[in-house]
């Protein structure tokens, strides 16, 4: 418990910390979705939808762009979801990572590689 407890404070710091840059990737492909639903005449809800669908790599495929602007756009969306998706995962690896060495005693890591050699 006292480990899940030390993770979760870590990562809430880590996103803490990378928020603004979190923001400023979240607030650029919320921006190219608005466009794209306006170069294609969505609703501005359909636009932020496909936009989170789309940065998160989930496409479910039931909107889609068909100019070829709004496909160039699309794709800068997905590249900037990808950025976004890989730093939350590498605070969480950091974080878990920081975690293990918090609570975890180095002799075990010894005992460890001792017994693979």
């Amino acid at each position: 418990m006292e480990f899940s407890l030390t993770f979760i404070q870590l990562f809430f710091w880590g996103i803490y910390l990378a928020s603004p840059l979190l923001l400023m990737l979240c607030s650029v492909f919320l921006l190219l979705g608005l466009i794209v639903g306006h170069l294609e005449s969505w609703k501005k809800f359909d636009s932020l939808y496909w936009a989170f669908i789309t940065a998160f790599t989930v496409g479910y495929g039931d909107i889609r762009p068909l100019k070829r602007r709004s496909k160039v756009l699309s794709i800068m969306i997905a590249g900037v979801g990808i950025m976004f998706t890989g730093l939350i995962v590498a605070i969480t690896i950091e974080t878990s990572s920081k975690a293990f060495s918090m609570h975890t005693d180095p002799v075990i890591f010894q005992q460890i590689e001792q017994s693979l050699k």
